[in-house]
């Protein structure tokens, strides 16, 4: 509510189906033979809304989800979310005003540990707050170099883990750092991560196996040997695809839709060139048509040249640069009024217009895209 309880709202908006997440999160499970799923909701659920992405997640039949921060885990927490959440990094300690690992502790969340230090740590943590049973996951880098405990020393590091009174080992994972685009490195990682856990040997009487898991989207979709004891998904249970290939092995629904209004219209004659740096002259004499959505929004400046998006079903080319708050888009001689629906992404009639789309535009990748929809828009939730 706003000033003297006017309530507020913006002209436009993301729409979130909850149901496309669902049956997303089904057919992935599905394709890999049922193994377990961890949903991956990290930065916001990619843009769609991590609290509710999880719920969705979870009645498709998701049992863990990751994040990547611990105020990301607090958040599902503060949801009502008592699934277990995986921390994909390790938490940070080295701050003397941090309280993350105590926030780690209390919440029950699962922290991902590579380093000795970040064992002794949660340790230490967990038994000033009485905790006797905190399961970590142990991360071995078999190729991603980015995160992760060497090959070699994985086997004192889960003893040590397996030492730590407080702590239980809970999970030993990886990272596939090319499972779309390079298949021989990919055997390569998933060679190296079998032998990792020879080396670690059976799990002492009285205690669990440890979860095993490696597969990401790709590696789910192109590699079944990954599979092992869960997958992590996190880019397809939204609809989206990490190769244009693996639209032959599934159906998946987009979740997310970006919707707009046309605010305001004015013709201009042939030569007039909108918006800022003037970088395109209109062809002939055409009506533009303003939206009140920009680039702090999401959307990408690069689309200011070749971006489109629909009115009325029908496909409209922007007309000049997208701006911070606004863009501009040539609707020619159609029929079109202010305050008619402007779908950016998604679909509308018979067309249709993708992140992909977005993505190829602007050189860069649908993950990127979809997770840059700024908090700006709200979020309109499709069950």
């Amino acid at each position: 509510m706003g000033r003297g309880g006017t309530s507020l709202s913006r002209p436009s908006w993301v729409e979130v189906d909850l149901s496309a997440v669902a049956h997303n999160v089904a057919e992935l499970q599905r394709y890999a033979s049922g193994t377990r799923m961890c949903a991956v909701v990290k930065a916001g659920g990619y843009g769609h809304g991590a609290p509710q992405v999880a719920g969705a997640a979870l009645e498709g039949g998701a049992e863990w989800l990751a994040v990547a921060t611990v105020e990301e885990g607090v958040q599902l927490r503060d949801a009502d979310i008592a699934a277990p959440v995986l921390l994909l990094s390790e938490p940070p300690f080295h701050d003397p005003d941090s309280d993350d690992l105590d926030t780690v502790v209390r919440e029950r969340l699962t922290p991902t540990v590579c380093r000795f230090s970040t064992v002794a740590a949660l340790a230490s943590a967990a038994d000033a707050q009485g905790t006797s049973d905190l399961a970590v996951h142990v991360k071995v880098d078999t190729g991603m170099h980015r995160l992760g405990t060497p090959a070699g020393t994985l086997a004192d590091l889960v003893q040590t883990v397996r030492n730590s009174s407080p702590l239980r080992l809970g999970g030993i994972w990886s990272h596939l750092a090319a499972a779309d685009t390079d298949p021989e490195f990919t055997r390569h990682q998933i060679n190296v991560y079998g032998r990792a856990l020879e080396s670690v040997g059976e799990a002492p009487a009285g205690q669990k196996a440890p979860l095993r898991h490696l597969a990401n989207t790709p590696g789910t979709l192109f590699h079944p040997r990954s599979h092992l004891d869960m997958i992590r998904t996190g880019l397809g249970i939204y609809g989206l695809y990490p190769h244009p290939a693996a639209r032959e092995l599934l159906k998946l629904r987009p979740a997310m839709r970006i919707i707009s209004h046309v605010s305001h219209l004015q013709r201009h004659p042939a030569g007039t060139r909108p918006s800022y740096g003037r970088i395109r002259a209109l062809a002939s004499s055409s009506v533009v048509a303003t939206l009140p959505v920009g680039y702090a929004d999401g959307v990408p400046r690069s689309l200011s040249e070749c971006g489109e998006v629909l009115i009325g079903g029908r496909r409209h080319p922007l007309a000049g640069r997208v701006t911070m708050d606004q863009m501009v888009v040539e609707v020619g001689e159609h029929p079109v009024s202010v305050g008619d629906q402007v779908v950016l992404v998604g679909s509308q009639g018979k067309e249709f217009i993708s992140f992909d789309d977005w993505a190829s535009l602007s050189d860069t990748i649908n993950y990127e895209v979809v997770s840059r929809i700024g908090p700006r828009l709200p979020r309109r939730y499709i069950p």
